[in-house]
């Protein structure tokens, strides 16, 4: 199985497209062959960057390598809990022509009950076992989960998104009577739905806070003989350069010199709101530690510094001959 594109940009899964891009352009300077020449370590994990990339760098190709992973997951943790819901060919991984990376009809089938009139195996087994008859479930398609991107300041104040929303539609030719029946319908091949685009404009309350879930009651796939199943937005927040959501905390970084490290000093940053603010750093710090700020971050709530290398990228003279001294003093 190919690596978790996250897990080689080092990101969170929530992270925004912006994040994204950002790390990718990061790391891909550090690890570049012309900045690693004849390094055969940094060469390969350059190639690993950008074959992680190309899968979740653009929001088009993330939505599709998302989409796909969660149907993925989805059979895999209920190994053949569909197995019973009729012969609708089962699942591939292959390219969708819809562009969606999977072939979301034969999903399909199998969420609502199967093609050429196979009897789900629930009602099967209701039989066989003599329940006493109960009114058939409601029939419902698939819900569908996307992520859209706000600023912090669009998520306090609220905001409207226009949002590309591409889903599973009723047949407008055979209008889904095609399905389960032994009728054809060259619109849809027979599978009552067929997949259709369209921008609609998503509400974002004033208050929203990173990771909050959205839930737009129908529009999510059509069932050709039932409800449509919802669609679910989650909201990133981009918190900008330098800064990250981490289990939703806010997490900004802080570049500190060596010396400041090692022998104690202060730093002033820029908080996500703006007002400047200035930071003990206690002697001894290392790379990574953090500190809490109550009521530095978003909305009011904490803000967690950390503390990074500041790394210049030249060198002065002056500063190499008291490096040469270090060294020799075996710092």
């Amino acid at each position: 199985m190919a690596d978790d594109p996250y897990r080689v940009l080092g990101v969170q899964k929530d992270a925004t497209d912006a994040e994204i891009k950002r790390t990718y352009r990061k790391l891909a300077r550090q690890h570049h062959p012309d900045r690693n020449p004849d390094d055969a370590a940094a060469e390969e994990r350059f190639k690993a960057i950008q074959a992680a990339y190309d899968q979740i760098g653009t929001a088009a190709a993330r939505k599709e390598y998302d989409q796909q992973r969660r149907m993925e997951e989805m059979f895999a943790r209920g190994g053949n809990t569909f197995s019973g819901f009729g012969g609708g060919g089962g699942f591939r991984s292959g390219r969708f022509s819809g562009g969606q990376g999977f072939d979301f009809s034969d999903i399909l089938n199998q969420f609502m009950g199967g093609m050429g009139g196979a009897e789900p195996q629930f009602e099967k087994q209701n039989r066989q076992q003599q329940r006493p008859p109960q009114p058939p479930p409601v029939r419902r398609g698939p819900d569908i989960e996307a992520g859209v991107d706000i600023t912090l300041e669009q998520a306090l104040s609220g905001t409207k998104i226009e949002f590309g929303h591409r889903r599973l539609r009723i047949c407008e030719s055979c209008e889904g009577k095609s399905f389960n029946s032994r009728k054809t319908c060259p619109k849809c091949s027979g599978k009552g739905v067929e997949s259709r685009s369209s921008t609609i404009t998503v509400s974002v309350p004033s208050g929203a806070q990173h990771g909050q879930q959205l839930r737009l009651k129908k529009m999510g796939h059509e069932h050709p003989q039932g409800e449509a199943g919802d669609l679910l937005i989650t909201i990133r927040l981009d918190a900008e350069e330098g800064r990250r959501w981490e289990g939703g905390r806010l997490i900004q970084e802080v570049s500190v010199t060596y010396s400041t490290l090692m022998l104690g000093g202060a730093v002033r940053i820029r908080t996500p709101v703006g007002k400047r603010v200035q930071i003990e750093v206690v002697e001894g710090t290392r790379i990574g530690d953090r500190r809490r700020l109550a009521g530095h971050g978003h909305d009011g709530g904490p803000l967690d510094i950390e503390f990074i290398l500041a790394e210049p990228e030249k060198v002065s003279n002056k500063q190499k001959e008291a490096l040469d001294r270090l060294k020799e003093s075996g710092l």
